[in-house]
């Protein structure tokens, strides 16, 4: 992927559990790398990852719901690498009280939390878009990747206010690339890449028990799953290499899902 090579990316969440992997896969390209988060010492552990394989990478301290911590990240980025080509809106997750269990019922539902994981991952795509995206239209290029989910594509029980806020990416993603188009540059792509079920540390207990087999959840995913396995965070990297390159110039507005055919089956 030589068209990568000294690319400068900022990914939100990039110390997380996919938004890290996708950091160092972007490193190893040749991309210099902004890792964006509020925990310095997970973002100074994944540089350290970067670096150890000879990449390069900085840290930026920000929620990616403060339009100041944002701004000054960006001026950070601007200072030191003088132009931002990617970004990746790997921030968001869950929130316990937006999840309606089987022995919960949907009318008693945490608003604040409903709005809570709204903010969190619609918001925190919305912003950073509006704070990187603004230099992104100054250059007259870029490339916006969000992040979906499966859960944006079909209904999935429990998840309300992820399903909700995730779907709101989809339209956001398809908006945004026609606005970008029309109106700066066609130059500047957004696209999204909707993963399928990978473990991380926020869904572990809902799918795996603690000896390693699979909870109930997880078999019903596995079960409608024609590979009949959860993903490797490593499987989204090709998708997003590809849809960072130049060469994937005439490719923007589309979410790609990464879910083993997840979203293809029927379930019969």
């Amino acid at each position: 992927m030589s068209n990568l090579k000294n690319k400068v990316a900022i990914i939100t969440g990039g110390a997380g559990a996919l938004g890290g992997t996708m950091a160092v896969g972007l490193a190893k390209q040749g991309v210099k790398v902004a890792i964006l988060g509020r925990t310095e010492k997970t973002i100074q552990i994944k540089i350290a990852e970067i670096k150890a394989i000879g990449g390069e990478a900085m840290g930026l301290i920000a929620d990616v719901l403060n339009r100041k911590q944002l701004e000054n990240a960006c001026d950070k980025v601007m200072q030191l690498w003088g132009k931002i080509d990617i970004l990746v809106n790997a921030a968001g997750g869950n929130i316990k009280g937006a999840t309606i269990m089987p022995e919960d019922s949907f009318f008693d539902m945490n608003l604040d939390d409903f709005d809570s994981v709204t903010k969190l991952n619609l918001k925190g795509t919305v912003l950073p878009t509006i704070v990187f995206g603004k230099q992104m239209a100054k250059q007259g290029k870029g490339n916006i990747i969000n992040i979906s989910s499966m859960a944006a594509q079909q209904a999935l029980t429990r998840v309300v206010g992820y399903s909700t806020s995730k779907a709101s990416i989809d339209i956001f993603t398809k908006w945004l690339a026609v606005e970008m188009a029309q109106k700066h540059s066609e130059k500047i792509r957004v696209n999204a890449i909707a993963p399928g079920f990978f473990i991380g540390e926020q869904n572990r207990s809902l799918l795996l028990n603690e000896d390693g087999s699979l909870t109930a959840r997880g078999n019903t995913i596995v079960s409608n799953t024609p590979m009949k396995r959860f993903g490797e965070a490593k499987e989204v990297l090709s998708t997003l290499y590809w849809l960072c390159d130049d060469d994937s110039s005439f490719i923007t507005g589309i979410v790609v899902p990464i879910d083993g055919g997840f979203s293809a089956f029927s379930g019969v």
